[in-house]
This record gives structure tokens, C-alpha cells and sequence, in this order.
């Protein structure tokens, strides 16, 4: 699809697009979502008390997301795979800063250790260099400074007929949000709906020492896509001192 019509495709959206000119292009592919119920007062431990919890029926959700990230690049600039293309795991909650919702990561990780700087110089997200390794039936990670390991292994089944509200709740989601030391970064996205598959978890074995006490047992909920197209507008900053505090 040609990014003018992919621009032009809102219905789904739950508030218009932005009005500025887009600045990044990129491609989230073959991804697995894990996704977890978890207990609202552990998770508040990892979650700046600038962003409200999002929750779905009176429950937060923590989810890890491993996919490829791949084509990203400027607007007017072409993507070079040597920086564009590399495997990403990220983990994520489920926010709202005013009247939108949105996610904010936990953990990034990513598979190249250039890719991971100049993703964290632009953007001021919390990207660290794990070693991925990925193949059609099979996800690893591995990251030496944190002894963070995830090993996942699965076989993918047919496409989603009927979507959950749950199941949009988990994946439709238009911006982000992140915290630096003295703001609150917030990032507006846009792509059509994630086409979802079911994905049967043949065998698990996630190890972040962190998060121990927050992702615990075996996902609650697991889905996989293709994946999809997305175009990202730059961030924009909100000093921390400016929010109402509670």
C-alpha cells in the first residue's frame, strides 16, 4: 500500500490523524504478542506517576511484542537495510495522558548495537542492544548486561476471523508514551488494523530478572500478525513539572 492511501484509511482510528506532515516511515513484521494480566500495584512500580493506567475491564496488561523491525527511515530519505532492518523486542504497558491512550515500554531491545544508538539518540526511547536470533518457527534473545533471556517457540495458525474487544484493546494503539528525566515524550502513529493470527506456544522460556514479580506464570493471552505498515510523526514534550500531581 502506498503510503498516501494508508494515510487516507482512519475508520478504525480512535481520534483523526495528525495534521503535521509525518516524519518516519517503518515496518513492524512477523510479530509475536505475548501478552500478560498483571497486578495493577506491582506494575505501578515501573510506570512513571505522570501517566494514568489504561485498563481493560478493571484489569492493567503488561505484553511483550518480538517482531522485525524493517525499511525504517526519514521521510525524504530511503531506507538503508544495514541500520533499517534488525529484530526488536519490546515490552509494554497500557497508558493514557489526557485523552488518549497509548503504550509505554517497560523494555527495548534490539538486535543491532548501531541500530539500538541511532534509535535512541532520535527518539530518546530506552533501546539497549540484546543478541536476536530468529527463525520461521522460533524467537531467542539473549542480553549479557541485564542477563535478560527469551526463548520462544511456536507455529502460526490461521488468520483471525472475529476480533475480541480485548484483542483491539491489546493492539490497536496509536501513540506512545515515554518518560525522560524532566518530560514526558509522546509520539503519534498511524497504520491499518493488525491482521491477527492465532499462534499455538509450543515452548517458553522468559527470564527478565526485573520483572519477576510482574510477568509471572504463562501469558494469559498470545496472538501473532504479519504485521503492519506505519508512518510516525515526531515526538513532542511535556514537562513533567506542568502535570497535575496526586
Amino acid at each position: 500500500m502506498k503510503i498516501q492511501d494508508l494515510l487516507k484509511t482512519t475508520e478504525h482510528r480512535p481520534w483523526k490523524i495528525p495534521t503535521e506532515n509525518w516524519k518516519f516511515y517503518q515496518e513492524w513484521n512477523n510479530t509475536i504478542f505475548l501478552h500478560w494480566e498483571v497486578e495493577l500495584e506491582e506494575l505501578k512500580k515501573f510506570v512513571p506517576k505522570e501517566l494514568e493506567m489504561d485498563l481493560f475491564e478493571g484489569k492493567p496488561w503488561v505484553s511483550v511484542v518480538a517482531f522485525t523491525m524493517e525499511k525504517i527511515r526519514p521521510k525524504y530519505f530511503p531506507s538503508l537495510s544495514a541500520v533499517s532492518d534488525f529484530d526488536e523486542i519490546n515490552i509494554r504497558t497500557y497508558v493514557k495522558s489526557g485523552s488518549k491512550t497509548g503504550v509505554y515500554f517497560l523494555s527495548i531491545e534490539g538486535g543491532k548495537r548501531f541500530s539500538c544508538k541511532i534509535a535512541k539518540a532520535i527518539s530518546e526511547l530506552p533501546y539497549r542492544y540484546s543478541k536476536i536470533k530468529r527463525t520461521a518457527n522460533q524467537y531467542q534473545s539473549y542480553n549479557a548486561a541485564f542477563n535478560d533471556k527469551l526463548d520462544v517457540r511456536f507455529s502460526i495458525g490461521e488468520t483471525l476471523k472475529t476480533k475480541s474487544e480485548l484483542d483491539r484493546w491489546l493492539t490497536e494503539r496509536y501513540a506512545l508514551f515515554q518518560d525522560t528525566k524532566q518530560a514526558i515524550n509522546a509520539f503519534e502513529i498511524h497504520h491499518l488494523e493488525w491482521p491477527i493470527h492465532h499462534i499455538n506456544i509450543t515452548a517458553i522460556d522468559f527470564n527478565y530478572q526485573r520483572f519477576k514479580n510482574l510477568l509471572k506464570n504463562e501469558p494469559n493471552k498470545v496472538q501473532y500478525s504479519k504485521g503492519v505498515n506505519v508512518v510516525a510523526w515526531g515526538k513532542t514534550k511535556k514537562d513533567k513539572t506542568s502535570y497535575n500531581k496526586v
